[in-house]
């Protein structure tokens, strides 16, 4: 009862699903210890920033319908206010709360503006202005150098208590060193976890109903009474500001920002990639989605090159598998999830829970 309250009684509807969950929680909550290594610990904090970034995003799409390519420039705003917060006024927490402050407040504020002009353009028109706004923010943050630092972007020190150098205990714990870099990690950790349950009691209020029903018909939900104008609004700012906390994570756990880093378009392909992976409309789906596309994006390249060397003895097969065509094989991978998967993985298994044709 106290999981099912917790979940806002959004439950996974499917044991297979389930299971899933329950093992990629596990996973996570334990990734430093299950998989040592600096990179295994990296991949696994990207997973962490990447499924409330797509979770966000999932809110504004699968749940109320708007398409925005603007998505990453919020990303890039919390990751901006981390680093110039902490460039500037120095390695301390309150440097940090300050930075986090700002850049939820200019989210807030951008967001709003965007928001509004969702009310009077339309579909692609919408997506199309976004897209720009986006692509202008990124210009202004690259041109900016005194600022935002340009290309070369910040690179920032944090509070000693989760940096690399600070250590808890001279020996190891179960071959894990107790330092700084693994209390940022479990801080990640509890953040992504209340976020994930935060956006779930959101789509599952009656403000998340009205949004599914602005997504299914919005003149209907708007003849019978719901003001469409504030429901989209609010749905576009609350994406944004968690968006914000996303870009954040990801900012104090690199301690580096830069143009490529947080406002790249590539990342919005990638959360776009993501959402029909997991499943529009499930926020299951971005916990799901977020962690095969890291994963696979992570590793492929490894998977390739010992497949091409095992192959060695065929030439055309080697070539085939080399590592330099892993973004081929990504692309393949994605067909074959889409055209398995057409209402995304968390989809198909509660569909087939329900016993529904596939």
């Amino acid at each position: 009862m106290f999981l099912k309250r917790l979940l806002s009684n959004d439950t996974p509807r499917s044991r297979l699903l389930a299971l899933l969950l329950v093992a990629l929680f596990i996973a996570l909550a334990f990734a430093p210890f299950i998989f040592p290594g600096v990179k295994a610990l990296s991949v696994a904090a990207k997973v962490l920033v990447f499924v409330v970034l797509v979770a966000s995003f999932d809110l504004l799409l699968g749940y109320t319908g708007i398409v925005s390519f603007a998505h990453t420039m919020f990303f890039g705003i919390g990751a901006y206010g981390i680093a110039i917060s902490a460039t500037r006024l120095g390695a301390g927490w309150g440097a940090l709360l300050t930075g986090l402050g700002a850049s939820l407040v200019v989210s807030l504020v951008l967001s709003f503006a965007i928001g509004l002009f969702s009310l009077r353009v339309r579909a692609i028109f919408f997506a199309m202005i976004t897209l720009a706004v986006a692509s202008a923010f990124q210009t202004l943050a690259s041109q900016l150098s005194d600022f935002t630092g340009g290309e070369d972007g910040l690179t920032f020190k944090l509070p000693e208590l989760i940096s690399p150098s600070f250590e808890f205990a001279d020996e190891p714990f179960l071959g894990v060193s107790l330092d700084g870099r693994l209390l940022c990690y479990y801080m990640l950790f509890v953040v992504a976890v209340v976020l994930v349950l935060a956006l779930l009691r959101i789509v599952n209020s009656p403000f998340g109903r009205v949004l599914q029903a602005i997504r299914e018909n919005e003149f209907r939900a708007e003849a019978i009474g719901y003001r469409v104008v504030v429901y989209r609004t609010t749905a576009a700012v609350l994406s944004a500001l968690f968006a914000t906390l996303a870009g954040a994570m990801l900012a104090i756990w690199l301690r580096y920002n830069g143009p490529d880093t947080s406002l790249s378009f590539e990342i919005m392909v990638d959360v776009l990639l993501i959402v029909v992976i997991g499943g529009m409309g499930t926020i299951y789906g971005a916990v799901i989605g977020a962690t095969l596309f890291v994963v696979a994006q992570s590793y492929l390249q490894d998977l390739l090159r010992l497949g091409s060397e095992a192959a060695s003895g065929l030439p055309w097969l080697s070539a085939l598998l080399s590592p330099d065509r892993w973004l081929l094989w990504l692309g393949v991978l994605f067909v074959l999830s889409v055209y398995y998967f057409p209402t995304g993985i968390v989809g198909r298994l509660r569909a087939r829970a329900l016993g529904a044709p596939r």
